[in-house]
């Protein structure tokens, strides 16, 4: 493992086994109360335009939703972000056993990856993050700033740079956090620019999913929203609420939606009959793309690939 700048003191009494386990404790135990935030730092990101970029397509690599039949389903949320101008792994599910064995069926190769962003603390999003960091380290890890410092430290005892995210802020051209938010579990958003507007991604939504596709609005100036794909922490409920939170959405411009994950089969059918033909089956495996911001595409709309779970 090379050394990417950890510090002496960390780095000093820490083996790789201990490491692994402060990245693999089950955070699920903070589940019920908030963590204090931790200042955040570090430049913005150049100005080289995105324009010229003929798609961006988002994979979902890690999902408790069947999609693709040669993948293996897992309660967790990852997915890979290709066509910007770094390649981007959002989250990392719950194993990293499940994560590689997908992304080889896939063909994806972990070495293509330059950034790692994580929503939030829980262990579905988290848990593959030491088995990647294995396999390549020179990343940077963008987290909210609320992570417990051993955490961080543990990420950066295994070769990667952490980049904390307490405020909304642009991290790449046209890429955008939503910053950390929420009152208890705290959470940031990934918005991409796209030639049709925002793609929202989100990992859970525990601050809430309108609440974070106000924050991806306010922080990229964009009001047009192409799509919002993820966990959106719905499951149990009531139907009303649902179809309330369906109809906030296409208020704020809406275009696509593709809830998974945490988002419970409930407002999964509920999303489907709402959005009717702008509803999105997604599951592990589903590849949506969009057009970059030169517009370069066939289609109108978000394209998502049938792939075998949608003949």
């Amino acid at each position: 493992i090379h050394d990417n700048g950890k510090s002496t003191e960390w780095g000093s009494g820490m083996d790789l086994s201990t490491a692994y386990g402060r990245l693999v404790f089950p955070f699920f135990l903070l589940c019920n109360g908030a963590v204090p935030a931790v200042a955040g730092h570090g430049e913005g990101p150049s100005r080289a335009s995105l324009e010229g970029r003929n798609h961006v397509v988002i994979t979902i690599l890690y999902d408790n939703n069947a999609f693709d039949p040669r993948l293996k389903t897992a309660w967790g949320f990852s997915c890979l972000v290709r066509g910007l101008e770094k390649t981007i792994l959002f989250d990392t599910g719950g194993d990293g056993r499940t994560l590689f064995g997908n992304m080889k069926q896939l063909g994806v190769d972990p070495h293509e990856v330059d950034i790692v962003v994580l929503s939030h603390i829980h262990g579905d999003h988290t848990g593959g993050l030491a088995a990647f960091l294995e396999s390549n380290s020179r990343v940077a890890v963008y987290l909210p700033g609320s992570f417990p410092g051993e955490f961080k430290n543990a990420v950066r005892f295994l070769g990667a740079v952490v980049e904390e995210i307490t405020e909304a802020r642009e991290i790449l051209p046209g890429v955008y956090s939503t910053g950390d938010l929420g009152d208890g579990i705290r959470e940031q958003a990934l918005a991409l620019k796209t030639g049709e507007g925002l793609a929202v991604i989100t990992g859970c939504a525990h601050p809430g999913i309108v609440r974070m596709v106000r924050a991806a609005r306010d922080i990229s100036g964009e009001d047009r929203i192409s799509l919002v794909v993820g966990g959106f922490h719905l499951g149990g409920e009531s139907p009303l609420r649902i179809g309330s939170i369906a109809a906030e959405l296409r208020g704020l411009s809406v275009g696509k939606v593709a809830p998974c994950h945490c988002s419970g089969d409930e407002t999964r059918r509920l999303f489907r009959e709402h959005f009717k033909a702008d509803y999105i089956e997604s599951g592990v495996g589903k590849r949506i793309q969009l057009p970059g911001l030169s517009g370069l595409t066939t289609s109108d709309h978000p394209v998502a690939n049938p792939g075998p779970g949608d003949r």
